[in-house]
């Protein structure tokens, strides 16, 4: 039996005719037999899929089509099963819900970070605060040592709590980080907006940095947004050999 093929991944560009794209994004997951979900938006598309090579492969080159996408990266893992019970595509105001809109990472986002720089940061001592912009309960799974988290059960809380951050924050620099990155092209920007003075966001978020890092500097799993639950810094649910 093939093993399953899990992808996830996202671009922010400015997209239209979102009904017909979406139809056949519909009709094209159905006859491929995937489970998973596809979010399309004005701001772009965001999608985790999960099934056969082939079939995976089919539906990410048509999204690499629609006008406006292009390069379209996505971070693979595998698996004996499918992480999900159905199939959504589905048309969102936003492809990760935020409530600004003045932040729009299609024009801008904050500079990146590689995994492998921050790695070095860390391990030369380098004074930076790692700010977790996860929900609570993610936070709870797993983060990096000594990151401060921002505090939220909701993302859409995010800019409230960035007002409750110290203010010498501020004037050090930060790296955002969250479990595959998307978020971070938000955060990010919110927080040099919010008038952070050096911001970073963690290139491809802590998904992008156990593939290239491993679990130096970080405690514990990831939580992932399927049945899977959580990730080990192997890419492997936790708990599994």
């Amino acid at each position: 039996m093939a093993p399953v093929v899990n992808v996830a991944g996202y671009k922010f560009a400015k997209l239209e005719n979102l009904v017909a794209t979406r139809d056949e994004l519909r009709t094209l997951t159905l006859a491929r037999n995937l489970r998973g979900a596809i979010l399309l938006s004005t701001e772009g598309v965001n999608l985790s899929l999960a099934g056969e090579r082939n079939d995976v492969d089919a539906v990410l080159a048509r999204v690499r089509t629609i006008p406006g996408v292009g390069e379209f990266p996505i971070k693979e893992t595998y698996g004996d099963e499918r992480p999900f019970n159905r199939m959504l595509v589905k048309i969102k105001r936003e492809i990760i819900a935020f409530g600004v809109p003045e932040i729009e990472p299609e024009k801008y986002t904050s500079p990146r970070l590689h995994p492998n720089d921050m790695k070095r940061w860390l391990d030369e001592g380098r004074p930076v605060t790692l700010l977790d912009t996860r929900n609570n309960f993610e936070v709870e799974a797993g983060t990096f040592k000594g990151a401060v988290s921002i505090g939220i059960d909701n993302f859409r809380d995010f800019p409230a709590a960035v007002e409750r951050l110290p203010e010498q924050m501020k004037h050090q620099p930060v790296v955002t980080f969250c479990t595959g990155g998307i978020r971070c092209e938000k955060a990010a920007p919110y927080l040099e907006k919010a008038g952070f003075k050096e911001v970073y966001q963690l290139d491809g978020g802590i998904l992008d940095y156990f593939k290239q890092c491993g679990g130096a500097h970080y405690q514990g799993d990831c939580f992932v947004f399927d049945q899977r639950v959580v990730l080990n810094p192997d890419l492997d649910v936790s708990g599994s050999t």
